[in-house]
This record gives structure tokens, C-alpha cells and sequence, in this order.
């Protein structure tokens, strides 16, 4: 019995790990997550769910991070893409006009 509970515990958890891997942080002074809806509920950016299908057609694979920093005046969303063979790619975009900026190459 105490191998099926260990079993079912660390299951819970794997699915916990694999359902939250999208969380946005905002990396600006506090890193507070309100600033990120604020700034959304202003209209300031694009909304997450918008923006990642635009990320998905630039750099096919994983999305395994999403920060939202400010840069040259610019609120950006980084993305972090794990491709099918391992690579990873970072792909930046602005949030206010959801355009791709950049994409890093392969790492």
C-alpha cells in the first residue's frame, strides 16, 4: 500500500510540474504577477494566448518559459522554446504590438 501512495503522490506532483510550466513573470522591480494583468486589463499588451501562437509559427516546439521585462521604453514578452530535437530558442516579442522582434539561435 505504501508504494502505491508514493506512486500516486509523486504522479500528482509530475502533473502539477507539467501543467504550470507557463507562468509569466514579470521581471521588474518586485516581479509582481498583478503588474502583468494590469498592464493587459490597460490594454498596454497583448494578451498571453494571442501571443503564443505567433511564438509556435516563428520557433515550432516547447514552450518552457515566459517573462515579461521591459526593455528600450518596451514591455516584451521572452519566450524560451524547447524544439523536438532539444535546441533551445529564445524568441523575443512585443507585447503592446505582438510582433516578433528576435529570435535567438539555436542553444
Amino acid at each position: 500500500m505504501k508504494t502505491v501512495s508514493t506512486s500516486l503522490a509523486a504522479l500528482g506532483v509530475a502533473a502539477f510540474v507539467l501543467a504550470a510550466p507557463l507562468a509569466v513573470r514579470a521581471q521588474d522591480d518586485d516581479g509582481d504577477h498583478d503588474r502583468a494583468r494590469d498592464l493587459y486589463e490597460r490594454g498596454e499588451i497583448e494578451g498571453l494566448a494571442d501571443i503564443m501562437a505567433v511564438v509556435r509559427a516563428k520557433a515550432p516546439g516547447e514552450i518552457v518559459a515566459v517573462d515579461l521585462i521591459r526593455a528600450g521604453g518596451k514591455w516584451i514578452y521572452r519566450f524560451q522554446v524547447v524544439a523536438a530535437d532539444g535546441r533551445r530558442r529564445i524568441v523575443d516579442v512585443d507585447a503592446g504590438a505582438g510582433g516578433v522582434l528576435s529570435g535567438e539561435g539555436d542553444h
